[in-house]
């Protein structure tokens, strides 16, 4: 998606949030093998640096905090996005 001036549209902290927690289900589901997690996680990063994020850490945080507390994604993951992506 771009806007009108060819720019790609930033991604809000809760969609990445939601993404990363659609991949963690699917790791611990047993959907995705370790290899195949790392990939997606690294086009997920990959995406985020072509897009950036329309949002702050602490947006990001705000975002990942509810899933972390609630184990969707564990902190490992938490912080591994947050390293990847220059905010860790």
């Amino acid at each position: 998606m771009s806007d009108s001036t060819g720019e790609l549209t930033p991604i809000k902290p809760a969609r990445l949030a939601q993404e990363i927690a659609k991949l963690s289900g699917a790791r611990r589901a047993g959907e995705l093998t370790p290899d195949d997690y790392d990939q997606r996680f690294a086009r997920v990063i990959q995406e985020l640096h072509q897009r950036r994020i329309d949002g702050s850490r602490e947006d990001i945080l705000a975002a990942l905090k509810p899933l972390v507390d609630k184990g969707e994604i564990t902190e490992k993951e938490q912080f591994r996005l947050l390293a990847q992506i220059g905010m860790g």
